[in-house]
């Protein structure tokens, strides 16, 4: 029997935990070929194992995002063995200091900026021609509730800086890619779950009152899918909600 996303090429970054590591497991389920990258080689070959054992098949990148001629190699290394790439969940992220904007250190924010916003273009950059290239080509960038809020959030301020700016960058992938490819651009506000990020935000929280990572994994499938329609817009998990952006008012 065929499988939805079967012969599918797909390339999670973070994809060693957490969120990212619950996407990879979903993504082989499904029938497709797991490129996962993060930077701790243990934890991919333990991911990898986890994917064979399922009957699925996974390349390893052990890559930091930051080493951006890597991911500029990554791309040619993907064309040459496949000519495509036909799903990218750019996952990996940090939090940095939860602290005042003005208490930040140079270097972390640059970190924060590095990982968050510019890896991700850098991946965008590398990694556009081979999702044209695709008869499906989806791109799924993992945003955050800071980065759009009316209230806003504290001692968030790197953090949410950063995927503010994630958020513009996808939502410009998608209007140029709109009506020239087949490729659909989404963003996806995963909300609290029982992740080391979210624990290293709220250390006194109860993590097992918060939903697991492998919960979001079904929703993120669905706009993996050749038959996922819509482009340039949130995927909201806590409300189970298709957003659109919605300017001043």
């Amino acid at each position: 029997m065929s499988l939805p996303l079967q012969n599918r090429i797909a390339l999670v970054t973070g994809a060693s935990r957490g969120i990212g590591r619950a996407l990879a497991l979903a993504l082989a389920r499904e029938g497709a070929h797991v490129v996962a990258l993060a930077r701790t080689q243990g934890a991919l070959e333990e991911l990898d194992d986890e994917i064979r054992r399922i009957g699925g098949e996974a390349t390893l990148v052990p890559c930091d995002l930051r080493d951006f001629d890597a991911l500029d190699r990554l791309g040619a290394a993907l064309h040459e063995r496949w000519h495509r790439l036909d799903i990218l969940i750019a996952n990996a992220g940090i939090l940095g200091p939860i602290t005042p904007i003005t208490h930040v250190k140079p270097k972390s924010f640059q970190d924060i900026l590095d990982v968050n916003v510019t890896a991700n273009w850098r991946l965008v950059r590398s990694l556009d021609m081979l999702l044209r290239a695709s008869d499906a080509g989806r791109a799924i960038f993992l945003s955050s509730g800071v980065a759009h809020r009316a209230d806003v959030k504290p001692f968030w301020g790197p953090y949410a800086v950063s995927k503010s700016a994630l958020e513009m960058l996808a939502r410009t992938y998608a209007a140029e890619t709109k009506t020239v490819s087949n490729l659909k651009v989404m963003l996806v506000n995963p909300g609290p779950l029982r992740t080391a990020m979210r624990a290293q935000a709220m250390p006194g929280e109860d993590k097992m009152s918060l939903r697991p990572p492998e919960d979001i994994a079904p929703k993120v499938m669905m706009l993996c899918a050749p038959e996922w329609k819509e482009t340039g817009k949130l995927y909201d998990f806590p409300t189970d909600r298709v957003l659109s952006f919605q300017g001043p008012a």
